[in-house]
C-alpha cells in the first residue's frame, strides 16, 4: 500500500483476497500440507511478475525459518492492468456522446490485451455490471437504442 496507489479507482490501492484454503483430513490434526489460491489485483503501471516476484521474496524467509517447503505457482498468467489516459481522444469523444465522465473499474475484460495490439482502449456498454455475470443477467431493453446511438457516434467519428 505504501508503494501503489491509483485515485482513479473506488478502492486505490491493488487488492488481495485469500479466497481457497485447503488443508488436512481432520479438524483435531495438524496437516501436513496446505494450499492457498489468491487473487490478486494489480493497478495500471504493476507489473504481474514483479508484483508475484515480490510475494515469494516476502513469504520465503517465513517458510524457511519455520522449516516449511514452499511451492508458489501461478494458476494463469493473470489478466494484465490497463488504463487509457482521460485526455487520449476516444475517451474524450466517449464522454461527450454518453454525457458522463470516464472512470476507472475495478474488473477484468479484453481490453489490455487489445491495447498491446496498439488499439486505444476504452470499456464501456450498456447494462449495470453489479448485474453483470450473476445467475438472472439481463440487459434492459431501454439501454439498446441509447447504446446503438453512441456506437453509430463512435463510427461516424472515428471510421467515416
Amino acid at each position: 500500500q505504501a508503494k501503489y496507489s491509483n485515485p482513479n479507482f473506488k478502492v486505490q490501492l491493488p487488492t488481495m483476497n485469500l479466497g481457497c484454503i485447503h488443508g488436512g483430513d481432520n479438524p483435531n490434526r495438524i496437516c501436513a500440507r496446505c494450499e492457498l489460491h489468491f487473487d490478486l489485483r494489480p493497478l495500471p503501471g504493476m507489473d504481474m511478475k514483479a508484483l508475484r516476484q515480490e510475494i515469494l521474496d516476502t513469504l520465503q524467509p517465513v517458510a524457511k525459518s519455520r522449516e516449511l517447503s514452499l511451492t508458489f505457482e501461478p494458476l494463469f498468467d493473470g489478466v494484465p492492468p490497463f488504463e487509457t489516459p482521460a485526455e487520449a481522444e476516444l475517451v474524450r469523444v466517449c464522454e461527450r456522446l454518453t454525457g458522463h465522465s470516464a472512470e476507472a473499474v475495478a474488473f477484468a475484460t479484453e481490453a489490455p490485451w487489445l491495447q498491446k495490439l496498439g488499439m486505444e482502449t476504452l470499456v464501456m456498454g450498456p447494462g449495470y455490471i453489479d448485474q453483470a455475470h450473476q445467475p438472472d443477467e439481463f440487459l434492459e431493453l431501454s439501454q439498446l437504442d441509447p447504446a446503438v446511438r453512441i456506437l453509430k457516434g463512435l463510427i461516424n467519428e472515428f471510421c467515416l
